[in-house]
């Protein structure tokens, strides 16, 4: 559990502490964390959502280059070019 705290100096107005404090929860995933339990996340769907994130994370290939355990059948593995 993550422990959030914000002083308040004497003249300071409530809506600019109010602000740092929201400011303060955002960067320590507060917010994200209320958000994922906030509804029931079936282990398949948790899985599966996980398995999106790693895909996005995955350098993209340039259009036309194969992946590197396909050799074309030529056995070798090294390309023809």
């Amino acid at each position: 559990m993550v422990q959030v705290e914000v002083s308040v100096d004497s003249g300071e107005a409530f809506d600019r502490a109010l602000a740092r404090f929201k400011k303060m929860c955002g960067k320590a995933g507060i917010v994200t964390e209320i958000k994922k339990r906030s509804f029931y996340e079936k282990p398949s769907e948790k899985r599966r959502r996980i398995e999106m994130k790693r895909q996005r994370k995955v350098k993209p290939r340039r259009v036309g280059e194969r992946p590197q355990y396909y050799n074309g059948g030529s056995g070798g593995g090294g390309s023809s070019r």
